[in-house]
């Protein structure tokens, strides 16, 4: 095992996608507790969908595509908060108004410059070959500029998501954290669709919070098991994505739904533990 490890790391861009993965990795497990909670974990796949249309849109042009993405995408989030807070498109429905028109808006734009080459396959489905050096830095420092917020304004984000009427009604501006949420999850989207795809990050997302649900039950224990079982579910499945060339996305998202299997089995059998004992003490 270990000499598999050693023999990965000795290619410069598997260690520049574990560096870029383990970060974006942390950083969607932390925002995908409040995101969960907040029943609002679907704007991954909205905000994905988007930055497939920006990429393309940058493709068309011979633009830098992350510098096309980030900001686009950063537009969408907030557009997609304001959709469900002020209109009477709410929630689902205004993710899938926004994902599917910037899907289809991507996919013409590619079929009429570009084509549907493996670029475009590489947006969707993610490749472990598509950081750059340069992707690489830029998605270094932004992965750590959402910890660093996240981790700043962790009480203001646990008030939000709990309960956000009484968070108001204590002073908290509810709007600016919804926001904050908001931007934060855009910049994790689009760093990390270039490895998993616009198909599959919001998995990294949804996966992790919802399996650490199944075990604990407070918010800082669920944030912490969501961000360890992200990050040891992407390393293993970059290991698995290495050894039987398959898919790096597909492959992390695979691992996550065992380890999601797992966790709830895990719960189910101490539910069952919890209810024998009760029986046992009630008979007593």
């Amino acid at each position: 095992m270990f000499e598999i490890i050693f023999e990965m790391f000795s290619y410069a861009f598997l260690v520049r996608a574990v560096v870029v993965g383990a970060l974006v990795s942390i950083c969607a497990a932390l925002l995908g507790v409040s995101l969960v909670l907040k029943r609002y974990s679907m704007i991954g796949t909205g905000l994905s969908n988007v930055g497939f249309g920006s990429l393309a849109i940058a493709t068309a042009f011979n633009m830098a595509p992350l510098s096309v993405a980030i900001p686009v995408v950063i537009t969408a989030a907030f557009l997609l908060l304001r959709l469900s807070e002020n209109s009477k498109i709410k929630g689902d429905a205004a993710v899938a108004l926004v994902s599917t028109s910037s899907l289809a808006i991507g996919v013409v734009i590619i079929s009429r410059t570009t084509g549907m080459n493996t670029d475009v396959c590489n947006y969707l489905f993610g490749s472990i070959l598509a950081m750059s050096r340069a992707d690489v830095y830029l998605s270094i420092c932004l992965s750590i500029t959402v910890m660093i917020l996240f981790i700043l304004f962790y009480h203001k984000l646990f008030a939000i998501t709990f309960d956000e009427t009484f968070a108001k009604a204590g002073g908290i501006k509810t709007g600016l954290y919804n926001m904050l949420i908001a931007f934060l999850t855009a910049i994790t989207i689009v760093l990390g669709m270039r490895m998993m795809g616009a198909m599959l990050i919001s998995s990294l997302i949804i996966f992790p919070a919802l399996s650490s649900m199944r075990i604990f039950r407070k918010f800082k224990s669920v944030t912490i098991c969501s961000a360890v079982i992200s990050i040891l579910c992407f390393f293993t499945g970059v290991v698995i994505s290495y050894l039987y060339a398959t898919p790096t996305g597909a492959s992390v998202v695979m691992i996550n739904i065992i380890v999601f299997v797992l966790f709830w089995f895990a719960d189910i059998m101490r539910n069952s533990t919890l209810t024998n004992r009760l029986k046992e003490a009630s008979n007593e």
